[in-house]
């Protein structure tokens, strides 16, 4: 099993979860996020005033999946999540030794 993170950017989302129900994946979790890459944020000039954004906005996605899916998985996250820009954001692939399911007591790929 495998934990599929990525960094995208909030507008993206749409296509990111619109790419995954494609493919079946109906469970995810999203969490608000910020940070920066290379670019270390952005200024955006408000008035006569600049403000300096040291951390931009950013949306985590992480879905667990069964190994044969997640090449598949990640290559779906970064068609629809791609704009070509600086910040597009990051994938990451975790290797995942046990899952729970909670209500059931289901274990391994059953409690996906």
């Amino acid at each position: 099993m495998k934990l599929v993170t990525a960094i995208i950017k909030p507008f993206k989302l749409n296509d990111v979860q619109n790419a995954l129900f494609a493919m079946g994946i109906r469970g995810m979790t999203i969490t608000e996020a910020k940070g920066h890459g290379d670019a270390k944020g952005h200024s955006q000039i408000v008035g006569a005033v600049e403000y300096v954004a040291h951390f931009v906005p950013k949306l985590q996605i992480e879905v667990m999946v069964p190994d044969n899916l997640a090449s598949l998985v990640v290559k779906a996250i970064m068609e629809a999540a791609r704009t070509g820009q600086r910040g597009d954001g990051k994938i990451y692939v975790l290797t995942l030794d046990e899952v729970h399911k909670i209500r059931t007591g289901e274990t391994g790929a059953s409690a996906l």
